[in-house]
């Protein structure tokens, strides 16, 4: 995909905007064609939708402000569509449209596995991560992580020999977290790839690692889970992994420990057993799924889903809006619980988001918001 400067600068700021996710960001370039149409009409939509106050849009000054402060720090933006961006990631439905990187682009489309995991790990956790790491790299095979605390460090570490590692992280590129890993980060800058949604000068918050998650998942053919408690984020990589279809392995661990309950339960789920990396290799797709076309890998129009256009009436937005509530709910099971098409109530919600009344979460979840975020 060829974009002028302006485009891309206009695509940054479409992005950008406080209430516009990836799903409702594809679906007002469907409906006006270009970001600066899409920027103009915005403020009106927001209204026409509900939100008492209408976020503010960045100025194309403060994007390309923001484009050579990421330059000067050594990194880049990239857009979905363009060729560096992740290859894997352009199959996700609600893949992010501007990701931050630092370091070879190459790795962000290499054949790559997510390792995550507990960061309170024990020492057979870690020296497991760090086997299972060293043998993927061993094996040509990139190591993606989220760059924290114990499993996710032992990972990166291991992998770094190769070159191999890329590290999805929470906040911006001259953020790091957590603090003491500001040698490791530097390095896997210098020999693997960071990657982020995050703008710059994004403090990582807990709403941010949902987000750093599907990263992790969306760019992977499989995610390996080495320790997990039941409720734990490395959980929430493994679900998001499952939904975007890739292979899903648990190393076993003692059921005494709590740290293995989350792996020993994705055991029974189905996940694969996982004691070496013979237990993944032959799971593994041979190659990295590539867009037939990287022209179509933006976003135009290709899946049914994504083909309503402004014909959204308001009694189908008030229907699926009495169907939400501030507990997540698949897109799917609204859609199944109205007499609409899935296409007509990604149009609602994305009206609903327009508003402030609904956003998306990764993995295609939706949910209400209260109304003092409107």
């Amino acid at each position: 995909m060829t974009l002028s400067a302006a485009e891309r600068t206009d695509l940054i700021r479409l992005a950008r905007v406080d209430g516009v996710g990836p799903i409702t960001f594809r679906r007002l370039l469907e409906v006006h064609g270009e970001a600066e149409i899409a920027l103009a009409a915005l403020p009106a939509r927001m209204r026409d939708a509900g939100r008492h106050v209408v976020p503010k849009i960045p100025t194309r000054c403060e994007i390309e402000d923001d484009i050579a402060r990421t330059l000067a720090l050594g990194g880049r933006i990239i857009i979905k569509g363009e060729r560096d961006y992740p290859a894997q990631l352009v199959h996700v439905p609600d893949a992010p449209p501007v990701l931050s990187i630092m370091g070879n682009a190459s790795l962000l489309s290499h054949r790559a596995v997510g390792i995550v995991g507990a960061r309170n790990a024990s020492a057979a956790g870690i020296r497991m991560a760090e086997v299972l790491a060293t043998e993927l790299a061993t094996e040509n095979i990139c190591v993606i992580s989220g760059l924290a605390r114990g499993i996710d460090a032992a990972a990166h570490q291991a992998a770094l020999y190769r070159g191999l590692t890329v590290a999805a992280i929470a906040g911006g590129l001259d953020q790091v977290y957590p603090p003491e890993h500001v040698d490791l980060q530097k390095e896997i800058a210098e020999k693997g790839c960071i990657v982020t949604e995050a703008t710059l000068g994004t403090i990582p918050q807990s709403c941010h690692f949902p987000r750093r998650n599907r990263l992790i998942a969306g760019m992977s053919l499989g995610c390996v889970i080495v320790e997990a408690a039941l409720r734990s984020g490395t959980l929430i990589t493994a679900r998001l992994a499952a939904q975007y279809g890739r292979e899903v392995f648990a190393v076993p661990g003692s059921p005494l420990d709590p740290r293995s309950r989350g792996g020993n339960n994705l055991l029974r789920e189905g996940a694969w057993v996982t004691e070496s990396v013979a237990d993944i290799l032959p799971q593994l797709p041979r190659v990295v799924p590539d867009p037939v076309d990287r022209e179509l890998a933006g976003f135009a129009e290709s899946p049914e889903t994504w083909r309503t256009r402004d014909g959204v009436t308001g009694s189908v937005v008030a229907k699926v809006r009495s169907l939400l509530s501030m507990t997540p709910m698949p897109v799917d099971d609204v859609a199944r619980r109205c007499q609409f098409s899935v296409s007509a109530v990604l149009a609602a919600l994305s009206e609903l988001e327009l508003g402030g009344s609904a956003t998306f979460l990764p993995g295609g979840c939706v949910v209400l918001l209260p109304e003092e975020r409107r």
